[in-house]
């Protein structure tokens, strides 16, 4: 099971209601379809668009990182099973690779045996932000933000800031009207029935936000859309 970190001045109750639901349908409920998607077993039509588009989009990710990464610190915050941590490690990083989902985590512990590359992968079950972490010069987050409010997204960004030296590489889930309808008419399920929504945010909203990180600037950005995936890459690198 997931180990949760002691809750930390800062942190918001939402957020941290939001974390706790993430650790308990990942390690439960969706534990098996997530092993699955991120393997190469046969999956659903549905299914193969979304691991494509995760394909992509960690290609992309991984492609604003510096080609050589030998002794550099890089967190993996929200690694899942392991794989953009383990192409991070062949660059030659100094990988710690966190997920909220223990489960996950022993998955990609056991993925990554027999590992041969430059670099290193600590395995973490737990906060992506705990401070315990140490610093980093590079932060890659894909995927692990977008069921967090903007608000929250935007604290959790400024948190990691606080640790992080040179980028931070994160996805959100980008405001369409596909995207939009399915947020509502998912908020009319019970919460048993239903998983921990994605939710949308407006581009020009997050970019207003993401001024208050002082020292920061907006790099990179890129929409990846797969069939039932769609995600938006953004890198925020910082000054001087």
């Amino acid at each position: 099971m997931a180990t949760h970190a002691p809750e930390r001045t800062g942190l918001s109750a939402p957020y941290t209601a939001r974390r706790e639901a993430l650790a308990t349908y990942f390690d439960s409920t969706a534990k098996q379809a997530w092993i699955d998607l991120t393997s190469d077993v046969k999956v659903s039509g549905i299914r193969a668009t979304v691991r494509a588009g995760r394909e992509q989009m960690r290609r992309t990710l991984v492609s604003w990182l510096p080609t050589d990464l030998r002794r550099t610190r890089l967190l993996d915050a929200g690694c899942g099973t392991g794989a953009l941590a383990l192409e991070a490690a062949c660059l030659g990083a100094d990988v710690t690779a966190v997920d909220v989902a223990g489960g996950l985590v022993e998955v990609a512990k056991s993925r990554a045996t027999g590992f041969i590359g430059h670099g290193k992968v600590r395995w973490r079950a737990g906060d992506m932000l705990d401070p315990a972490h140490g610093e980093f010069a590079h932060v890659v987050a894909m995927d692990s933000l977008i069921h967090y409010s903007p608000d929250n997204l935007v604290d959790a960004l400024e948190e990691l800031s606080e640790r992080t030296s040179g980028s931070i590489i994160f996805t959100y889930a980008p405001h369409t009207k596909l995207l939009g309808a399915m947020h509502s008419v998912g908020k009319v399920f019970p919460k048993s029935d239903r998983s921990p929504a994605i939710v949308p945010v407006a581009e020009s909203d997050l970019h207003a936000r993401l001024s208050r990180l002082d020292g920061w600037r907006i790099g990179r950005t890129e929409r990846v859309s797969s069939g039932f995936y769609t995600s938006q890459a953004l890198e925020l690198v910082k000054h001087g």
